[in-house]
């Protein structure tokens, strides 16, 4: 696959240890047969539990630019024995091959203060509201605005509140802001 040049840097570890991805999908409102893609999945443990959580008759799309995440990922789902998990090599800031209408849950973690440091929010949310079913739940996880807490620097930190006026402009529904563990918050809107 051809990948174009991005803007996108892989800046951290793994939030495996720090953020509990059971919690994390309890409150989107994960279910069994539910489509969910894992917009920069990373190594994917989000998107390992999101698989047990829809269970057979649901699928999950794990998606990111990087193809040594995906990989790393690859070697894990073959372990778990994983078999509705479909690995993506693409950039979410451009169109997934994916149907427009398709997908119950559009999830990013540790993503959207990336997207909005290099101006790549308007071609993502596009992107996510196409693919997206009537109804469909957009769900959000970044980190909190704290000092000494892990993640990325603080000034590329939002606060959640930023996140809600931009899916409002965005024409999604009640967003909702959730805490969800001690270094992350969680904002959820559904499309119309």
């Amino acid at each position: 696959m051809k990948k174009e040049k991005n803007k996108h840097v892989h800046h951290g570890k793994s939030t495996r240890d720090i953020l509990d991805p059971g919690q994390v999908l309890l409150n989107v409102g994960i279910k069994p047969g539910d489509i969910f893609v894992d917009a920069g999945c990373g190594d994917g443990f989000i998107s390992l539990e999101a698989s047990k959580m829809v269970g057979e008759k649901g699928m999950v799309y794990a998606v990111d630019i990087h193809d040594k995440s995906l990989e790393s990922l690859e070697k894990e789902i073959q372990n778990k024995k994983s078999g509705n998990i479909s690995l993506l090599l693409a950039d979410i800031t451009r169109k997934l091959p994916l149907e427009d209408d398709s997908v119950d849950i559009y999830f990013m973690a540790n993503v959207f203060h990336g997207l909005v440091s290099n101006n790549e929010v308007t071609n993502t949310m596009k992107e996510s509201l196409r693919i997206l079913k009537p109804g469909g739940m957009l769900a959000i996880v970044d980190f909190k605005k704290v000092k000494n807490t892990p993640g990325p620097p603080l000034e590329v930190r939002l606060e959640p509140e930023e996140i809600v006026e931009t899916l409002l402009s965005c024409q999604l529904q009640e967003p909702k802001i959730i805490d969800t563990g001690p270094y992350h918050y969680l904002v959820l809107a559904s499309s119309r």
